[in-house]
């Protein structure tokens, strides 16, 4: 129970952040309005970030917290349905929460960090249930059989980064979610089962 409550802190620590980003930017918003907002304490705050910086590398569990909402429904559905629905909400998320200059922040930062890169860690939630539905894809006939299921996840991943990666680079000029609601179908055709 401590384990999921300490979880809960950090979570509500990082869904304020972020929620305040978006509102009112990063460089105008405190680690007091995050305590504030999140309803934590100061202390709480320090014992899981060193400081507001540390939040930019969140981001991922933000994304992650938005999988584990959409599990449920992702698990119903056809595979390719349910990869394009994934695509669908989590980019819908991006563009009425995540700020472009912190998205764009964060993708830079994983290209020079040494140490880990959060986004491909294969702990998370992300890459968890692409896995699942791959695999189920896979066995059902809907997806590639003589591809491995890592092979469609790293392909799947890899689209999903270079269409933020395109999206910030054109400073947000269209709508992330609209835009890959053209291209993920596309895109993922090349990994659908020859019938």
């Amino acid at each position: 129970m401590a384990r999921k409550n300490s979880r809960n802190t950090k979570g509500r620590i990082v869904s304020a952040a972020w929620e305040l980003f978006y509102e009112q930017g990063y460089e105008n918003t405190t680690v007091e309005d995050i305590i504030a907002v999140s309803g934590t304490s100061k202390g709480s705050f320090y014992h899981y970030f060193d400081g507001k910086d540390a939040l930019l590398e969140t981001l991922s569990l933000l994304f992650d917290e938005k999988y584990e909402e959409l599990e449920e429904t992702a698990e119903s559905m056809d595979a390719v349905d349910a990869l394009i629905f994934l695509n669908r909400e989590l980019f819908t998320m991006i563009d009425d929460r995540v700020p472009l200059e912190l998205l764009s922040r964060l993708l830079s930062s994983q290209l020079v960090t040494h140490g880990e890169k959060h986004l491909l860690s294969r702990e998370r939630t992300y890459f968890k249930l692409l896995h699942r539905i791959v695999r189920r894809g896979q066995q059902s006939g809907q997806l590639r059989a003589d591809l491995t299921s890592n092979e469609i996840v790293k392909g799947y991943a890899m689209f999903e980064r270079a269409l933020m990666y395109d999206w910030c680079l054109v400073g947000g000029e269209y709508a992330l979610h609209r835009y890959a609601a053209d291209m993920m179908p596309t895109f993922l055709q090349g990994y659908r089962a020859k019938t």
